[in-house]
């Protein structure tokens, strides 16, 4: 089955903050086709406005990122009753509906509780990106 990871919000801005790392070697595979990234709009946007915040000369990076990003949108209603924020259910709806096996995330406060238990989150597995490289590679 080909590695379909949705990426939140942190990752994204991660990677364009930070080239030389694990969220940016995300992008590295999926040029090398060893796995599908996806993502939101909403998360899209809001990594947009962090990076504008904090590290405005990494706004460049992220945008050459989109072209290897598949957007998706969260269904009206997410059809797995989980107990997240109204936006970070927003984040997970959108990454089952595009068929993600992994939403790779650093939001360990909201996801945390959900890590690594894909028979609570219809098969997703929900990681940091450091663990999914380390039970990946």
């Amino acid at each position: 089955m080909k590695l379909r990871l949705f990426l939140d919000a942190n990752i994204l801005f991660t990677a364009a903050y930070s080239p030389e790392g694990l969220s940016a070697l995300l992008f590295e595979l999926c040029q090398r086709r060893v796995l599908e990234l996806l993502t939101s709009q909403q998360a899209l946007e809001e990594a947009r406005l962090n990076l504008r915040l904090k590290r405005p000369e990494a706004s460049n990076r992220l945008e050459k990122f989109l072209k290897l990003l598949e957007v998706v949108e969260p269904p009206s209603n997410c059809p797995v009753a989980l107990d997240l924020p109204d936006d970070d259910l927003a984040v997970f709806g959108a990454a089952l509906g595009g068929r993600s096996t992994h939403l790779i995330t650093g939001d360990k406060k909201h996801f945390g509780r959900y890590f690594d238990r894909p028979d609570q989150t219809a098969g997703i597995r929900i990681q940091t990106a450091r663990r999914f490289f380390d039970d990946r590679f």
